[in-house]
């Protein structure tokens, strides 16, 4: 297959021995497959006369690691069999922007992986509430005085962007906080932008799990997250803040009709955030798999996994495809 991968700026960048990221282990086991892999970002995208073209990089393996051509070639989007759509949030005007160009892209001829309509109408916190029943309590609004509300009510408070990543400017609250009039002010800069608000739960401190979805499957393993030193919450990607984790029976049965909606809706590739059995957010823009953690601490190679499955949804793409055509 000749496949794209939209990835981010940064990690363009950066994009040799970068294994703690996801497109790292993903793209080197499309290449060993035999598969064509290029990569671009947004600002290589256009729509020239109605067609989407991008710009992009001809990637390749060697020594067990991955590089691309720096010499950039032009191409149809239709030209890729599959696209992998997963730059890093925020979702801004660009990011959107982005998304309506995939918009001009022929559905029969190219699979979008996660969709990227899908992708713009799941807003990771916001949406999350599609499945409220597993989350803490919450609610999303720019007033201080329901903020003032839900703190006295719940004591300690998590306060969230809508349309952040990685934890970045997320903060807790805890009622008599002497900020706390400052802190709702800049969270929702003086009542003009929304925001989530979530119950502070305590085992929090013990930090997140991530459990991964392929599709309709659960899969069995996971990591936890632990806080960083100077933070409630997990913000620095390193081998210490990552250890094994398990799925419980009851987790994977919670969870397991979440999948199902999710992929129904065109977003095969999530990312669950977990404390205490509920969901604090739903990642499905470029969720991260923690593939070389998740192989340490579970003895797998869950990159083969991952690509198995892109693989097998293309490859039912195609056939369909082809059979409409017949």
């Amino acid at each position: 297959m000749n496949i794209l991968f939209v990835i981010d700026r940064v990690e363009l960048k950066y994009f040799e021995f970068n294994n703690l990221v996801t497109n790292f282990w993903i793209i080197r086991e499309l290449l060993r497959k035999g598969n064509n892999v290029w990569i671009t970002t947004i600002d290589n995208l256009s729509l020239k006369a109605g067609i989407p073209y991008t710009a992009c990089f001809q990637t390749f393996e060697k020594d067990e690691n991955i590089f691309y051509d720096k010499t950039k070639f032009s191409y149809k989007i239709e030209d890729f069999n599959l696209v992998m759509f997963r730059p890093d949030p925020p979702v801004d005007m660009d990011y959107i922007n982005a998304t309506y160009i995939f918009d001009f892209v022929d559905r029969e001829k190219t699979l979008i992986l996660n969709d990227t309509k899908a992708i713009r109408d799941f807003n990771e916190k916001l949406h999350t509430v599609k499945f409220a029943h597993l989350m803490p309590e919450n609610i999303v609004t720019c007033s201080k005085s329901d903020i003032m509300e839900f703190l006295n009510e719940h004591e300690e408070i998590v306060l969230k962007p809508l349309n952040g990543c990685f934890g970045s400017g997320v903060m807790t609250l805890k009622k008599g906080d002497k900020n706390t009039a400052v802190i709702i002010n800049t969270m929702t800069k003086n009542q003009t932008q929304l925001i989530m608000v979530q119950k502070y739960i305590d085992k929090a401190k013990f930090g997140d799990k991530r459990v991964m979805f392929l599709g309709d499957e659960v899969l069995d393993v996971c990591i936890q997250k632990l806080p960083s030193n100077d933070d409630f919450k997990f913000n620095d990607h390193c081998d210490s803040n990552i250890i094994k984790a398990s799925l419980t029976l009851s987790e994977k049965e919670k969870f397991a009709p979440v999948a199902h909606e999710m992929n129904k809706l065109g977003l095969p590739l999530v990312g669950l955030d977990v404390i205490d059995e509920k969901i604090i957010e739903i990642n499905v823009t470029s969720p991260c798999y923690f593939i070389k953690e998740t192989n340490f601490h579970h003895g797998v190679e869950l990159e083969k996994k991952i690509t198995e499955f892109i693989i097998h949804r293309s490859q039912n793409f195609s056939n369909r495809a082809l059979s409409l055509m017949s």
